[in-house]
């Protein structure tokens, strides 16, 4: 019975991870629509989650000395590369297209396993890739030469890359003995990113009268500083924290296809709140790209086998809870993505 409440506690965590981080798209396009720049955006949202967990970060400071290279990683792809490039492509595209375009992230790191590793994969890790980059083409709407803007396209790309170089990175040393604690892992990049951040978006410039506005959202309008707040406490420390805990009590693969609802989430909410309306190809072919999506994570090795790659359930639940966790917050916004965000 308490193994069952403990599962049925990480299931509603997983379900709260992932409406905050499919949220944080939904309140931060119209502050970009006020006037603020989409990295001044991402500079407020990162040093905001970076001050709140700074008494995390002092408790495990431990990881500086122990992992300040999967640390730079995580700050710099995770945190600042994934949000950067998603706000910056949200401007111009809708928010779940946006979205489902980094859900390419579990294909391409298939495609590094294969042509940089140079390790087999299962055929349904290849039919999970087919099945992304098929339900892409029908959310684009590629037989009618891209129905939404390229370079929209490109930097939403940009951020699925950026998550890539970070599952990539968190599978180094994720067989330790002692691996690092993700939590702490997500403060000291939170930290990172926000210093990169500072340096590259440059607040000093950005148009401070805008927070003390208010911002449209559809039909109606709401103060600026409820949806950064929203962005800083909801959709950052509270996603980031709530996927944490979810994916120690629930396992990686079960987590990984709750975190598939963020896109769902997103897509929904920026439809009622945004007035972003998608059509029936797009819907279908997203339904597509997030199977895919889920096919090709599941199957995608968390630790450099002896053997061909496995794929299925035994790999996603023979990882370590810590290693799982952090790379599926990272992929988070994201998101991971991830994780996003994540987003």
């Amino acid at each position: 019975m308490h193994a069952s409440q403990g599962r049925s506690a990480g299931l509603g965590l997983a379900l709260a991870s992932a409406f905050a981080f499919g949220g944080s798209g939904v309140a931060a396009k119209p502050l970009i629509e006020a006037g603020l720049d989409p990295l001044h955006v991402v500079w407020l949202r990162v040093a905001g989650a970076a001050l709140v967990m700074l008494p995390v970060a002092w408790r495990h400071r431990d990881l500086l000395r122990r992992k300040p290279a999967l640390l730079l990683g995580f700050g710099l792809l995770a945190v600042a590369g994934v949000q950067a490039f998603y706000f910056a492509s949200i401007s111009r595209i809708p928010v779940g297209v946006a979205l489902l375009v980094e859900y390419l992230a579990p294909a391409l790191v298939l495609g590094w396993v294969r042509f940089v590793q140079r390790r087999p994969v299962t055929r349904a890790a290849a039919f999970g890739v087919v099945l992304a980059v098929g339900g892409l083409a029908c959310v684009v709407q590629i037989w009618s030469g891209l129905s939404f803007d390229l370079l929209g396209l490109l930097l939403a790309l940009a951020a699925a890359c950026c998550q890539v170089g970070y599952f990539v990175l968190s599978d180094q040393g994720a067989d330790e003995a002692e691996p690092a604690d993700p939590v702490g892992v997500i403060a000291y990049g939170l930290i990172v990113g926000a210093l990169v951040l500072t340096v590259v978006a440059r607040p000093w410039g950005m148009d401070w009268a805008v927070l003390g506005g208010r911002a449209a959202m559809d039909d109606a309008s709401v103060p600026a500083w409820l949806l950064l707040g929203w962005i800083v406490l909801i959709a950052t420390v509270f996603a980031y924290t709530t996927g944490v805990v979810s994916v120690r009590r629930l396992s990686p693969q079960v987590a990984g296809v709750v975190a598939c609802l963020e896109a769902v989430i997103a897509t929904v909410l920026a439809w009622v709140l945004l007035g972003e309306h998608l059509g029936a190809p797009q819907i279908a072919g997203g339904a597509v790209v997030l199977v895919g999506a889920f096919i090709a994570q599941s199957s995608t090795p968390k630790a450099p086998p002896s053997g061909p790659v496995a794929g299925g359930a035994g790999d996603a639940n023979g990882a370590g809870a810590g290693s799982g966790a952090a790379t599926e917050t990272a992929g988070r916004d994201a998101g991971s993505s991830a994780g996003r965000t994540a987003p």
